[in-house]
């Protein structure tokens, strides 16, 4: 299964680059090496002039695949949703209860993708990257363009498969999509939050408490309807 996971590309959207970076080295260094600049340095700081530095390249090739810095990071976390979507399918394809389903798509969540091994990128990276900077890519002025223009679809695919699952857990649910998104968001927040403002969380809470949180409250949240 590895081996079937590390070849896999995300299905990105055209309009976000202007060159698809997996059709040269130069555009697959540059989607590799991008996700740790921009967790070093902060996507403010973060520059394709300091990217080329790292990737050995000029500025102006960078900007041969790329708009801008903007579109970089979309296209970055568009992969990181597209893979944990790929990883949601595979480890519960031989899961027949919902519930059991649910508990991996938590986990995902939670702990990030099971299968890690991408030649194309540094998973780990990606998941700091989307932790820290993923906000970024859709709090802005062109985002109702952007939507419009299916930037975001990989966000909706993986979302609308959990979604499914809490359909399945409990059909008379009326918030199914509102319920995940909440879930997604708590998840994203409650990592930085571990990472840089402790005190907005219980310092014990990591590891199996953490996820037993998310079990508690998800599944507590279906069965009381």
């Amino acid at each position: 299964m590895e081996q079937i996971l590390t070849g896999f590309v995300v299905p990105v959207n055209s309009e976000i680059f202007l060159k698809d970076p997996l059709s040269s080295d130069l555009g697959k260094k540059i989607i590799r090496e991008s996700p740790h600049l921009i967790v070093t340095l902060g996507m403010e700081s973060f520059n394709f002039k300091r990217l080329s530095e790292s990737v050995g390249s000029t500025e102006a090739a960078i900007y041969r695949y790329f708009e801008n810095k903007h579109k970089l990071l979309v296209y970055l976390t568009n992969w990181y949703w597209g893979w944990l979507e790929h990883n949601l399918v595979f480890a519960t394809s031989n899961l027949h209860d919902p519930l059991d389903r649910m508990k991996v798509a938590i986990r995902l969540l939670v702990e990030g993708p099971v299968y890690e091994k991408n030649k194309y990128m540094d998973i780990q990276k990606l998941r700091l990257l989307v932790t820290q900077e993923s906000y970024k890519a859709f709090l802005t002025k062109e985002v109702d363009e952007e939507n419009n223009s299916g930037f975001f679809k990989q966000f909706y695919r993986f979302t609308d498969r959990i979604a499914a699952i809490v359909s399945e857990i409990n059909p008379k649910y009326n918030y199914p999509k509102t319920l995940v998104s909440t879930l997604v968001e708590s998840t994203l927040l409650h990592a930085f939050f571990l990472k840089h403002m402790p005190k907005m969380t219980e310092s014990g809470l990591v590891g199996e408490q953490k996820l037993g949180f998310y079990f508690d409250w998800v599944f507590k949240t279906l069965k009381d309807e």
